[in-house]
């Protein structure tokens, strides 16, 4: 009987945000799968602390089986090299896959990988479970179950639709936050923020939410160079609370820069 690789996305990692369909795969599987980050203190990674309190509390006895990270290189972000980053994200893949194949090869039955927010959006596992199959060690059918993504919480927080009538959205980095700008794009959502650089987009109104539904969350709104400060502060004090931070934001060009 083939196996199935089931890619379940958990939201916040708050129980009550899990569909029943999640809940169902989770109970169903043999095992369940996630990366677990090094810490240069030595300590606990805090999301992989999050997945074992929610299979604790939904799916009680399935084992976690926690993934070494590989070190990823990140050297041509900082330098901003787009061509040697995507190389360096490829080969930081490769090894994610390499990781999660010997896994696979020495435990049978169905699995759980454990993606935080939904699949979809700025997540790899989906393309690293290809690169697993690909490789025709492990047969297998993978299933995705989509979860409550971190553009629905920001919007449900702020209670805002996240475009105006009619309107397209661009979601986006903030790597590559200006180029949208640049572009002509009204309603950017940003994801995967390493630091907030907003300098010159003061007169922009900003949807800002950090750790969205869960341990640490801060919400901030506003015109940009009114609240800029209080987002900064927000930011690290959600880190500090909760140990990690992960932030998005929604920013709108005023009607008369249009």
């Amino acid at each position: 009987m083939t196996r199935t690789l089931h890619v379940v996305g958990l939201g916040s990692g708050d129980p009550a945000q899990l569909t029943g369909e999640a809940v169902a795969a989770l109970r169903g599987a043999a095992y369940a799968v996630a990366p677990r980050k090094a810490r240069a203190d030595g300590g606990d990674d805090p999301l992989v602390a999050v997945r074992r309190d929610l299979l604790a509390a939904v799916a009680p006895g399935l084992a976690l089986v926690e993934v070494p990270d590989p070190e990823r290189d990140r050297s041509a972000r900082v330098a901003g090299d787009a061509s040697a980053y995507r190389g360096a994200v490829a080969d930081w893949h490769a090894a994610r896959a390499a990781a999660y194949e010997q896994v696979l090869l020495e435990r049978p039955g169905d699995v759980a990988f454990l993606v935080w927010g939904d699949p979809a959006f700025y997540d790899s596992t989906l393309r690293i479970v290809d690169a697993v199959l690909a490789g025709g060690r492990v047969a297998a059918e993978v299933r995705v179950v989509p979860g409550i993504s971190s553009l629905q919480l920001l919007a449900a927080a702020h209670r805002i639709v996240l475009h105006e009538v009619g309107q397209p959205i661009t979601v986006t980095t903030g790597r590559r936050l200006r180029e949208a700008v640049d572009a002509g794009a009204d309603n950017v959502l940003v994801m995967l923020n390493a630091g907030l650089d907003l300098a010159g987009l003061e007169d922009w109104t900003i949807w800002w939410g950090a750790n969205l539904a869960a341990t640490g969350e801060r919400l901030v709104a506003g015109r940009v160079g009114d609240v800029l400060g209080d987002v900064l502060a927000a930011r690290d004090a959600a880190k500090v609370e909760a140990g990690w931070v992960m932030d998005c934001y929604l920013l709108r060009r005023p009607p008369s820069r249009r």
